[in-house]
């Protein structure tokens, strides 16, 4: 069954996802949600500076792409993850294969992923949970800036393109042209850590320290789905989601940490 063909679709299928989160979680219509963050952004240099400083990481983590076509490193780590944890993406593979769950988690990889950030930020804004909101501005950045490295100097093809690894790149029954659109977005190698793990354990870790029960319920869950559909489809290697695993805890926990220093700059509101 195919899902998505294009990034449009993509964005359409996130912002209405994101907007069912934001009925179901808020109990309240979009708009003035929307309305509040953008009031935020232009009442508090500190909000704004935070939300930024987190755009600036992202975008800096797409000329990383570049930066590696630059460098044409001639590295690669991959058969000495195989030989550490051999078929161990096949066997969840063979053992959980299905159509209906290949089409689920296909959407919770590229859909239900993005949309959790964006709601995770609407809701610590609106609800004015902004240690939460600054918490992750500050492990999202921490995510990137520990990641890139490790995708520059310990480059690691996914599983799917380790011929002896055995392994399908269910990715394509869902979303044939993922390699001409997405694949932009992530390097074929950029594998170890996880970001897929990293963000979505971080995004959990801080949603248990939200006043939102459903929302912290939801957000865990979503992450254990997430971090599974990474070796379902056959992206990432087992070492992979350990070490994404460690820098989701490490980046989620400092940013709580950094947050809570509240540092107050002379040209910001304490908000």
């Amino acid at each position: 069954m195919i899902l998505f063909e294009s990034m449009v679709q993509i964005s359409i299928y996130t912002t209405i996802t994101t907007i069912l989160f934001l009925l179901i979680f808020l109990k309240q219509q979009p708009i003035p949600i929307v309305w509040n963050f953008i009031s935020m952004l232009f009442t508090s240099k500190k909000f704004a500076l935070h939300f930024v400083g987190m755009l600036v990481i992202l975008y800096i983590n797409k000329l990383e792409l570049q930066l590696e076509e630059r460098l044409q490193l001639d590295l690669d780590f991959t058969e000495m993850f195989y030989n550490i944890e051999g078929h161990f993406v096949s066997w969840i593979q063979s053992v959980f294969d299905h159509h209906i769950l290949t089409v689920v988690l296909v959407f919770f990889y590229v859909v239900v992923f993005q949309s959790l950030l964006v709601t995770s930020i609407c809701i610590y804004t609106y609800t004015k949970q902004y240690k939460l909101f600054y918490a992750l501005c500050y492990a999202v950045m921490l995510n990137y800036l520990i990641a890139i490295p490790f995708y520059l100097f310990f480059p690691i093809d996914e599983t799917w393109a380790f011929a002896a690894a055995n392994v399908e790149f269910r990715m394509l029954d869902v979303f044939p042209t993922f390699e001409e659109t997405y694949r932009k977005l992530s390097g074929l190698d950029n594998c170890f850590p996880s970001l897929h793990t990293s963000l979505s354990v971080t995004l959990a870790v801080l949603a248990f320290h939200s006043k939102q029960t459903l929302w912290k319920w939801f957000v865990g869950i979503s992450a254990v789905i997430i971090i599974f559909s990474i070796f379902y489809l056959g992206i990432h290697w087992l070492l992979d989601m350990l070490g994404g695993l460690a820098l989701g805890t490490f980046a989620s926990i400092t940013g709580l940490k950094l947050a809570k220093l509240d540092v107050q700059l002379p040209f910001t509101k304490n908000k």
